[in-house]
């Protein structure tokens, strides 16, 4: 099952649910008031290691506010 990233409409809060693909277009409760919840776009990033063992971003983008000009940087 995925999990989708939600937003409440009225106390802003983001959160996560585990919910079947066919659930997907149900309304959504926020956890903190019971308000009603939008989906919003997930972020993510996927590494991969290459065959010289160099970490490479393979989807996302987790360094965005990186100023460390490679991954050896941050030990990704």
């Amino acid at each position: 099952m995925p999990i989708y990233e939600y937003r409440c409409t009225n106390c802003g809060l983001n959160f996560e649910k585990l919910r079947s693909m066919s659930e997907v277009d149900k309304d959504t409760l926020c956890p903190a008031c019971q308000s009603k919840a939008e989906r919003i776009p997930s972020k993510f990033a996927c590494f991969s290691t290459s065959e010289t063992g160099t970490s490479t971003t393979v989807g996302g983008n987790s360094c965005s506010s990186c100023a460390g000009g490679s991954c050896s940087t941050c030990g990704l």
